[in-house]
């Protein structure tokens, strides 16, 4: 049995999204395959996510420098317990699904919070002689990024979402990764149909062999 972390950021409810849409279709088909398998969400505009602010900056000074987490004040302890909950939680799992949304060229800034959050040194990198070594490397550990880019055009200008998902999770460890991208609208009705149908195929077949039933390759 494996366990799963589904991540969602957007505000939208599932019948105004063509990518929850699509990231339901996937689970339902990836749990056909892997019943046994523990899903966990994790929506970061609803559930609590924890920013890196003075507290957080002030606990981690003080933690570095030898104190335990007894010498924190109370709010740098929930702080700071908070964002080692979500980190913890991200570092246990052995696949995850990020379903997000493009706002001007990048992720949300609750998505970001997120990726902040489970960047926990001695959970998931380590500091050594060679400088940031990620923790999770060689664990088996694989994820699936939906992607919605958005309508509007930017001339030159190109999403940076994907890639920068992509190189957070290398720097991790988990190096086994799928990326399927929504182009145009999320809009049900206002995006190339063509798109959705081709997107909703891909994932299907990818269901079949993204979890522990087929051998990680």
């Amino acid at each position: 049995m494996a366990k799963m972390l589904y991540v969602t950021c957007n505000l939208n409810p599932i019948n105004r999204s063509r990518s929850l849409t699509l990231g339901s279709d996937f689970l339902e088909h990836y749990l056909r395959w892997n019943p046994w398998d523990e899903v966990h969400f994790l929506d970061v505009y609803r559930d609590h996510i924890q920013r890196i602010d003075a507290d957080v900056l002030s606990a981690w000074e003080k933690l570095s420098g030898g104190d335990t987490l007894a010498f924190l004040n109370q709010e740098e302890q929930r702080k700071i317990g908070r964002i080692w909950r979500l980190a913890d939680q991200f570092a246990s799992a052995d696949r995850y699904v990020f379903v997000t949304p493009m706002f001007n060229l990048g992720f949300p800034a609750e998505f970001k919070m997120f990726i902040d959050a489970i960047c926990v040194v001695d959970k998931c990198y380590r500091l050594d002689a060679y400088g940031a070594q990620g923790m999770l490397t060689g664990q088996g550990k694989r994820s699936l990024h939906i992607h919605a880019t958005g309508a509007i055009k930017y001339g030159e200008e190109i999403d940076s979402c994907v890639p920068y998902l992509r190189s957070v999770l290398n720097f991790l460890g988990v190096s086994q990764q799928e990326a399927v991208v929504l182009e145009g609208s999320d809009v049900p009705g206002q995006e190339p149909e063509g798109s959705f149908l081709e997107s909703k195929k891909k994932l299907i077949e990818l269901a079949t062999h993204f979890g522990t039933n087929r051998k990680d390759i």
